[in-house]
C-alpha cells in the first residue's frame, strides 16, 4: 500500500517562460524527491497558474513584465491553493483507495491526522468523493463514498496509516527542497519568494538545507 503526494496537472502548450513537460489535462503529477527539472518546472508552473487570479488591493499593483505577471499572486496572495492530495494505492493490484477529487487540494493534507487523533473523518474532494474514516483501531478508505456501491473499500491499522502519512509528508517536503534548488537556478530573482510561496501553497515548514 502506498501512499502519494500527486498535484493535478493540465497541457500548457503555449507556455515559455520556464521549460515544462508535456502533459495530458487533469493528470496527477507524483511529487517527490527524484523529479526531472523539467517535471519540477511543471508543478511549479501548476501551482502558480492556480493561484493566478487578480489579488486584492492591498498586495499591490500587478508587475507589467510576463513572469511578474505570472507569479505575482502565488507572491502576494495569503491562502494558496494546490490543486491534488494524497492518493492512496494498493501497488499489488493497482486498486485506489483514495483518488483526490474536485475541490481537494494539497495545502489540507493535514486532514489526514485529523483522522487518526482528531474528528476521526475527512474527505478529499468529490467526483469521485474519496472517504477516510476512523473506526476504532483502524482506518476505514473508500474510493467513492457516494457513488457505486461497488467502490472499492479497505481497513488498515491506524498504524500504518500513520506511516504512510509521514512517508507522503517526507516527499512533499523532499519536492520542496527540490523546488527550491530548482528556483535559484530559473527563477533567480524570485527563488527565495517562490520557495517561500510554495511551502505555504503545501503547508509546509521552510525548506531543510542539508547538513554540511
Amino acid at each position: 500500500m502506498v501512499m502519494q503526494p500527486v498535484l493535478e496537472i493540465f497541457a500548457a502548450d503555449d507556455f515559455t517562460l520556464w521549460p515544462v513537460g508535456e502533459h495530458k489535462s487533469y493528470g496527477y503529477l507524483v511529487l517527490n524527491g527524484e523529479l526531472t527539472p523539467v517535471e519540477v518546472g511543471t508543478a511549479v508552473m501548476r501551482i502558480a497558474d492556480y493561484n493566478g487570479f487578480e489579488p486584492e488591493e492591498e498586495h499591490g499593483p500587478c508587475p507589467t513584465d510576463p513572469l511578474g505577471t505570472f507569479l505575482h499572486g502565488l507572491l502576494t496572495m495569503p491562502d494558496l491553493l494546490a490543486a491534488g492530495g494524497f492518493r492512496v494505492t494498493d501497488n499489488a493490484t493497482g486498486t485506489v483507495f483514495v483518488e483526490p477529487g474536485c475541490c481537494s487540494g494539497l495545502e489540507t493534507w493535514l486532514d489526514w491526522l485529523e483522522v487518526l487523533d482528531g474528528t476521526g473523518c475527512s474527505s478529499f474532494g468529490h467526483n469521485p468523493s474519496s472517504m477516510a474514516e476512523r473506526v476504532g483501531d483502524s482506518v476505514r478508505l473508500t474510493l467513492d463514498a457516494y457513488g457505486d456501491e461497488d467502490s472499492p473499500v479497505i481497513e488498515l491499522p491506524v498504524d500504518q496509516v500513520r506511516t504512510l502519512v509521514t512517508g507522503a509528508q517526507r516527499d512533499l517536503q523532499d519536492f520542496l527542497n527540490l523546488a527550491g534548488s530548482w528556483a535559484e537556478q530559473h527563477l533567480p530573482a524570485h527563488a527565495a519568494a517562490v520557495t517561500a510561496a510554495l511551502a505555504r501553497a503545501l503547508d509546509l515548514g521552510p525548506i531543510q538545507c542539508p547538513a554540511s
